[in-house]
């Protein structure tokens, strides 16, 4: 398989993720992978993970596209994508990545504010008196 194109998802961000064969350059809105999450080692570890436990991180290029949310919902989003991705190459890969959690979908998203209320569950202050 030369080329998986496939998306990841988190909170509202949403990440379209083409996977092929190359040496490892990963390209994020057109732009370096380096260059767009600068400033944020903790989300650039977290995006190259699945390429570090199925030890793929020099062999694919990946080409992403992200969207909605902030900078590290779609560094999951890019995670998730890219998980899945390696999953369609090899059941090798899907395994791996399935014991550490990679593939499953964090469904959390924020809920929504109730009318009459300051946030979702705060209530206003009762005053009995």
């Amino acid at each position: 398989m030369s080329r998986v194109a496939i998306s990841g998802k988190r909170k509202t961000a949403i990440a379209k993720v083409v996977l092929k064969e190359g040496e490892g350059n990963i390209v994020v809105n057109k732009k370096k992978f380096d260059e767009y999450f600068r400033g944020h080692p903790h989300i650039k570890h977290e995006v190259i993970k699945p390429l570090i436990l199925t030890d793929t991180r020099k062999k694919f290029d990946v080409i992403a596209h992200v969207s909605g949310g902030g900078l590290s919902g779609q560094g999951q989003a890019l995670r998730h994508g890219i998980s899945r991705a390696l999953a369609l190459i090899s059941d090798d890969y899907k395994r791996i990545l399935r014991q550490n959690g990679l593939l499953t979908r964090d469904a959390r998203i924020v809920e929504r504010k109730k009318p009459g209320q300051p946030k979702a569950r705060k209530k206003f202050q009762y005053s009995k008196r």
